[in-house]
């Protein structure tokens, strides 16, 4: 009996001593880091927990060793160390010391995706489609009749592709009112706005964004990008008055819409005035325009708060990265004015020459939002017909990490609420 219990002794200790955890570094040591976020919303989706190390070499994730998850790994093209529980006891120990700006979240339930974009052909990229897809995310495309029709519930994280929340078309009528992808467009939204009863496409798309607001207030997470940002917060403060002028819907603006601006009503901006004329190329003075900025493709990097990872997770996961200085990168609307930013406001990013923010986060209700400014992290001007970008060139790149932070954020926060 004493040799059955001590050959059971060592057939356990010399198991514990085989067991390993998969380490997937996000400091400079990895080389495709877009995929190592598909590849750990992959591992959740498995139904196996993944930990998201905040501020431990660049925002690492880990979890339980298999040859299945190896195999994955190889696949994809991503770097991972395989290391012992002793080693992962080490990395956790050293994470938990007060001294260290460093914690651990557990990541348990891949998050539903949807992306709100028109089902007709744009003449433009869209910098989240991109990234999911190359890092082989799942997600939906859904658009107005889905928000009309109350499917927000069903999903934990939405995306607003580069609309036009004001009904002005993307502000497009003076440079492109003559090509057919307009037109196009512009017929589909009209066709939209009678099916649900109305008047003006500007009238639909507040209903669409009074459900997107219902959407975050009950939990839902909300990231927009470009032109989505500021148009959102337009439509919500111009509630009940006209700033679409002839060419947009049929009638004249509102003269004095700018003294009737409900600020109340918005998640991020303040006191801002809209551009009403028809032909700028302009939604409002929240966005740094071109000239304001002084800066080029050269000289254009907006840089990373930090924060602490023990008292400020949210924010810490929304910033992880392998570096602080991101490249800048331009679009509609670019960078959000700091004077017109509520001061509730968390400012994630901001590029201090030009006092402007580029990356903002805060609560609505049960849930959050992000605002991201700028087009396409690796194009710094991108032209509407423009080609899309070729990830395959830019594995690595910081500006599309923020965008991949965002996705598996709900998957944490998930595990928060529940404790």
């Amino acid at each position: 009996m004493r040799k059955l219990w001590l050959l059971a002794s060592f057939v356990l200790l010399a198991g514990q001593a085989l067991a390993s955890h998969i380490l997937v570094p996000m400091d400079e040591a990895q080389k495709n880091h877009l995929k190592a976020y598909g590849l750990t919303y992959w591992v959740l989706a498995q139904q196996v927990e993944a930990e998201w190390l905040l501020n431990y070499r660049g925002g690492s994730f880990m979890f339980k060793q298999s040859q299945r998850f190896e195999n994955e790994l190889v696949i994809r093209g991503v770097s991972y160390e395989v290391i012992s529980d002793a080693q992962a006891l080490g990395i956790k120990e050293q994470i938990a010391s007060p001294e260290a700006n460093m914690d651990v979240m557990k990541l348990e339930v891949p998050p539903k995706i949807a992306v709100y974009s028109p089902k007709s052909k744009q003449p433009w990229d869209d910098a989240v489609t991109l990234v999911l897809t190359y890092a082989e995310i799942p997600y939906d495309v859904i658009f107005d009749d889905e928000v009309m029709s109350d499917a927000l519930p069903k999903y934990d994280w939405l995306h607003l592709h580069h609309e036009d929340f004001t009904g002005q078309y993307g502000k497009f009528y003076r440079s492109y009112s003559g090509y057919p992808w307009y037109q196009a467009q512009q017929q589909e939204a009209e066709e939209l706005a009678r099916k649900y009863g109305f008047k003006k496409v500007s009238q639909l798309k507040l209903a669409v964004v009074k459900r997107i607001r219902d959407y975050c207030a009950g939990g839902g997470f909300l990231f927009a990008m470009c032109s989505a940002t500021d148009t959102y917060d337009i439509a919500l403060a111009a509630e009940g008055l006209d700033i679409c002028d002839v060419v947009y819907d049929g009638d004249p603006y509102d003269p004095a819409a700018n003294n009737k601006l409900d600020f109340s009503k918005t998640f991020a901006f303040q006191n801002f005035k809209i551009e009403l004329d028809p032909f700028e190329y302009e939604y409002a003075n929240i966005d740094n325009q071109q000239r304001e900025r002084g800066l080029t493709e050269k000289n254009d990097y907006f840089k990373l708060f930090q924060y602490s990872a023990k008292w400020d997770p949210v924010p810490t996961m929304l910033t992880q990265n392998h570096v602080t200085n991101i490249k800048g990168f331009m679009g509609q609307t670019t960078g959000f004015k700091k004077a017109l930013i509520k001061p509730e406001v968390v400012i994630m990013g901001e590029t201090k020459s030009a006092n402007e923010a580029r990356y903002i986060h805060g609560t609505f209700g049960k849930g959050t939002w992000t605002f991201y400014g700028g087009h396409d992290p690796e194009d710094y001007q991108h032209y509407v017909g423009e080609e899309p970008t070729d990830l395959n060139l830019y594995p690595t790149s910081p500006g599309f990490r923020l965008i991949l932070n965002n996705i598996l954020f709900p998957a944490a926060k998930k595990k928060k609420q529940k404790t």
